[in-house]
């Protein structure tokens, strides 16, 4: 069988067992378990497609039920896999379609406005009882911060909230906007600590109704407020400028449109923060069943691919930090939660649909554990004295 001698080159630590669509089974690698992973495989047509392009078929036949594990769970099997896999292409055939993919990039990723809003609505306009059972009680949907490993999610959350406004640096009075704000929490504990007039912008209706919601129950009202639109529809400056899991959406041809408008929209002297993911690679095509499952119209940028626009902006990058586990830790609060609701999620969908999520939360921790995915901070400033001179202050 083709795809257990390619499987046989690749695994190279421990190994499982896979049994075809005939029932036939090949030790792949050297399992180290008495019991190894088992992975059934029922369609016949996945021998070829799973040699062809894995990174596409083999979450789209776990999610259809075409793929059976067996002695351990789907994070099992994806933690074994990309710890072989690595940061490398799957196979040369993988590597041709992403070379060829990767050119078809330039032409595909145009993110106007009303295609944005559409991105934006197939992700986080699915349920918000569907994140209310997974996220921490803020709903913060981006990478927290673990000053230890043990943190439970919701401290690992306000630690992130707290670390970037540490470095945003926010005087009182000021003006402060927030780019692609969620469900508001981190705009909300801005104007609740900082004594500044905070904008939350949004292209989900169900976060924009949610942050007028929940702003009016805090009597904020006077301090906070939330608008439904495009970053490129604002005009007026601000103080403080953030950004939070809202880059890999602006699309690669809209890079340079989106510092630009970070250019105009921010003071002399003030300070901006793009918390984005990112690849630890050269520039590469995003994953494909992500792409076409999860969020349409997404790009995790190399770093080199935010670096020149940001120049060219005539921003000044101030500050990088870069967040290497802290989103594998996230993501396995995340689908940790979401195995202990599945029959909630089932009921509110359907198995398939929970088989899809577990297979994007699990595949996300695993590619920020072994693969290329990281999280950049960058601090941007129009001059040398925005910040001060160390970055003690945010440690303080």
């Amino acid at each position: 069988m083709q795809l257990a001698r390619f499987l046989n080159q690749v695994f190279k630590k421990d190994g499982f067992i896979l049994v075809d669509a005939d029932s036939k089974s090949y030790i792949i690698g050297t399992p180290i378990n008495e019991n190894p992973i088992k992975i059934k495989i029922l369609d016949k047509n996945l021998h070829y497609k799973l040699l062809f392009q894995p990174d596409l078929y083999f979450g789209e036949a776990y999610t259809d039920g075409d793929i059976i594990i067996e002695n351990g769970s789907l994070s099992d099997f994806l933690d074994l896999a990309l710890m072989n896999f690595g940061r490398n292409d799957l196979n040369l055939f993988s590597y041709l379609i992403n070379r060829l993919r990767g050119s078809y990039r330039y032409l595909t990723n145009f993110n106007f406005i009303k295609k944005s809003k559409m991105n934006v609505s197939h992700h986080y306009d699915i349920s918000d009882d569907l994140y209310d059972l997974f996220l921490d009680p803020k709903k913060q949907y981006s990478c927290a911060y673990f000053k230890n490993e043990n943190d439970t999610l919701e401290d690992a959350q306000n630690n992130k909230i707290q670390h970037i406004i540490k470095k945003l640096n926010i005087k009182p009075n000021q003006k402060v906007l927030d780019i692609g704000c969620g469900w508001g929490s981190l705009a909300t504990d801005i104007a609740k600590t900082s004594n500044c007039k905070v904008l939350g912008i949004t292209l989900s209706q169900n976060q924009f109704n949610y942050c007028n919601k929940k702003a009016k129950e805090l009597d904020l009202e006077k301090r906070l407020t939330f608008k439904l639109m495009d970053y490129r529809q604002l005009d007026e400056k601000f103080d403080r400028i953030v950004s939070v899991g809202m880059f890999e959406h602006v699309g690669r041809k809209f890079y340079k449109k989106f510092f630009k408008q970070i250019d105009k929209l921010l003071n002399d002297d003030g300070i901006s923060l793009i918390h984005t993911i990112g690849s630890v690679n050269p520039p590469r095509d995003p994953h494909p069943w992500i792409t076409k499952y999860i969020f349409p119209g997404g790009y995790t940028p190399s770093l080199s691919e935010v670096t020149t626009p940001i120049e060219k902006a005539g921003l000044i990058i101030s500050d990088i930090e870069v967040l290497r586990l802290h989103y594998s830790h996230t993501l396995r609060h995340w689908k940790e939660n979401c195995i202990k609701n599945r029959e909630k999620i089932i009921q509110m969908f359907d198995e398939k649909f929970f088989r899809m999520w577990e297979f994007y939360l699990a595949g996300c921790e695993m590619s920020f554990k072994w693969g290329d995915q990281v999280v950049y901070q960058f601090q941007l400033t129009k001059n040398y004295t925005s910040t001060p001179v160390t970055r003690d202050y945010i440690y303080q």
